[in-house]
């Protein structure tokens, strides 16, 4: 499975784990660092190998894949 430029996940690279395409950084080593108060600068330059591209992409889309479901009603509120 690839999504282009952002996301890739193959049995070759890191037995699985969705990765950042064309590295070895899990995608969710990302989302530890905003969760522990680090920001997307300081991942940048832990991570030289992801492009800030790939991470700003990485986060839209998580983003759009919870509002557009939030916004339609696929999720339900905590109020219902």
């Amino acid at each position: 499975m690839r999504v282009p430029n952002v996301i890739e996940v193959s049995p070759d690279v890191m037995s699985g784990t969705p990765v950042f395409v064309g590295t070895r950084v899990p995608i969710g080593t990302l989302f530890d660092y905003l969760k522990g108060g680090d920001s997307l600068d300081e991942f940048i330059e832990d991570f030289p190998t992801v492009t800030r591209d790939q991470a700003v992409l990485l986060l839209e889309t998580a983003g759009t894949g919870l509002i557009d479901p939030a916004v339609t009603g696929r999720i339900p509120s905590e109020e219902t």
